[in-house]
């Protein structure tokens, strides 16, 4: 038989509309790997602007996601929240248990 897999994706949405997904996480967890949006934008290959409008788009709902010191000499930081952090702990979460709930039934169907 062909080696069948099964894949899912999920994200948070607040009022009907996409607030944590794929995209977002990544682009936390860069900036908070790199210290910098302009930095996480370059590694992810996405504008700094694009980088720039997804975050705020998250903390329009109220939730502080980067915390960002202007340059100076020495350039500027951005930093992820506590807030933030606690957010992609409980998605990671919630994620992985979705994934073996999903990896259990398919097994059950597809493999019995």
């Amino acid at each position: 038989m062909t080696d069948i897999r099964i894949r899912s994706k999920i994200w948070l949405e607040i009022n009907d509309r996409p607030f944590l997904g794929g995209g977002r996480l990544r682009l936390l967890r860069a900036i908070a790997a790199t210290g910098s949006i302009n930095a996480a934008s370059q590694q992810l290959g996405i504008s700094y602007r694009k980088a720039w409008s997804q975050v705020q788009e998250m903390e329009k709902h109220g939730i502080p996601m980067v915390e960002r010191e202007k340059g100076g000499s020495g350039g500027g930081r951005s930093v992820i929240t506590p807030q933030a952090r606690e957010l992609l702990s409980k998605f990671d979460d919630v994620q992985e248990g979705l994934h073996q709930v999903i990896d259990e039934k398919f097994d059950q169907v597809f493999k019995a």
